[in-house]
């Protein structure tokens, strides 16, 4: 179980995350880097929804995985499009460089949040 401590370390990251990236976009008055805020926002949604779907029975093992790894799928997909989207718009000059490095930097923060944040307060299932 996690304790206080996580939850406010857990938040100051975050916190970080948001503001590197907020500040990628308005250091440099170009708000096409924000895309990265809804990518790591949506991207754990799938591997969620998909691991709800699967069909778990109590007196079977062998369930369907193949919606748990189309949901996986997709979240990796949204995980590197979050890191491949500033990358392509510094390499089409719609951004700069320095406001992708501090995108990504910022996105990695917020998804590791997210995903840390999960992991601490998964619950465990009792029979």
């Amino acid at each position: 179980m996690a304790g206080l401590k996580t939850i406010i370390a857990l938040s100051f990251v975050l916190a970080i995350g948001f503001l590197l990236v907020i500040l990628s976009s308005a250091l440099w008055k170009n708000y096409l880097t924000l895309l990265v805020v809804a990518t790591y926002v949506i991207a754990p949604i799938p591997n969620w929804l998909c691991g709800r779907a699967q069909n778990s029975d109590d007196f079977m093992d062998s369930g369907s995985t193949g919606v748990v790894d189309f949901g996986r799928f997709l979240t990796g997909f949204l995980v590197v499009m979050g890191i491949a989207l500033p990358a392509l718009l510094a390499h089409c000059y719609l951004i700069t460089y320095p406001a992708m490095v501090m995108s990504i930097i910022g996105g990695l923060l917020i998804y590791g949040t997210i995903i840390s944040f999960t992991m601490f307060f998964q619950e465990e299932q009792e029979f």
